[in-house]
């Protein structure tokens, strides 16, 4: 049984964690298909949009906790080194990337949410930064995304306490976007990533990439930046579109072929 399902429709790429009696944990084959899709989705200038979510009860576990203890150092720096790279790619994807979450998202699996540029949350979702109930420190980006979203007072205490999380809480402290009631997530899920894809998608890219660079530079560095992209996005089709649009009172049509 493969670990990741894909489909392909009206320009949303949907990969599915597919490992449902292991609460979706992370094993290499996992990680290396996503990898692998997202190299697909950045090079396919048809797939406009990708959304990960979870097969089954949950998210994702993140770590396989059945493994933990058994791994060498060296088979640990190995494996943390391939979920890097996955992360980094999330990052690097100038499309947006949505995390669908239902049941709960723990570990590397919330921290796999916080790379995505959007979480969309089922209710009664749980997040659980799990790691230190087992002696570990956070790893596949936690200790860079969540201080950036909550504070650093409030995720030193999140990863201090290892509680879960509620959904209403994550929404609160601005970790996801949207809430939807159980029954309706998927229709939703599919809606929003659908209207997201209709977008000016080189927009979005851009706006992903100076958005994400943002936190490194300096504010003179962020201003010169802008100024030389929106020089590049005025002679886009997309710009075009969206003005013709504006003036002749209708929705862009983004999505011409």
């Amino acid at each position: 049984m493969s670990h990741l399902l894909m489909k392909i429709e009206n320009g949303v790429m949907e990969l599915t964690l597919n490992r449902p009696e292991a609460l979706n944990s992370f094993s290499p084959e996992l990680i290396q298909g996503l990898k692998s899709a997202l190299q697909q989705a950045k090079a396919d200038k048809d797939i406009r949009v990708i959304v990960l979510k979870g097969a089954g009860r949950a998210f994702s576990s993140g770590g396989d906790v059945k493994r933990m203890g058994s791994r060498s150092p060296l088979a640990t720096y190995e494996h943390i080194g391939n979920l890097n790279e996955l992360i980094l790619l999330i990052q690097s994807v100038e499309k947006p990337i949505i995390a669908a979450v239902h049941g709960y998202a723990a570990g590397a699996g919330f921290n796999l949410a916080l790379a995505c540029d959007l979480i969309l949350a089922e209710e009664e979702t749980k997040f659980i930064l799990s790691f230190s109930k087992v002696g570990l420190i956070s790893d596949g980006g936690g200790s860079y995304f969540l201080p950036r979203l909550v504070g650093l007072q409030r995720a030193k205490e999140l990863f201090f306490s290892a509680e879960p999380l509620t959904v209403e809480k994550a929404y609160e402290y601005g970790i996801i976007n949207h809430i939807y009631k159980k029954g309706h997530f998927e229709d939703e899920v599919k809606q929003y990533a659908e209207k997201l894809s209709a977008g000016p998608n080189i927009a979005y890219g851009f706006i992903k990439k100076l958005t994400n660079q943002s936190y490194q530079l300096t504010l003179e560095q962020v201003l010169e930046q802008e100024r030389i992209t929106q020089g590049t996005m005025v002679t886009t089709e997309d710009h075009h579109e969206g003005i013709t649009a504006f003036k002749e009172k209708r929705q862009p049509n983004f999505n011409r072929s």
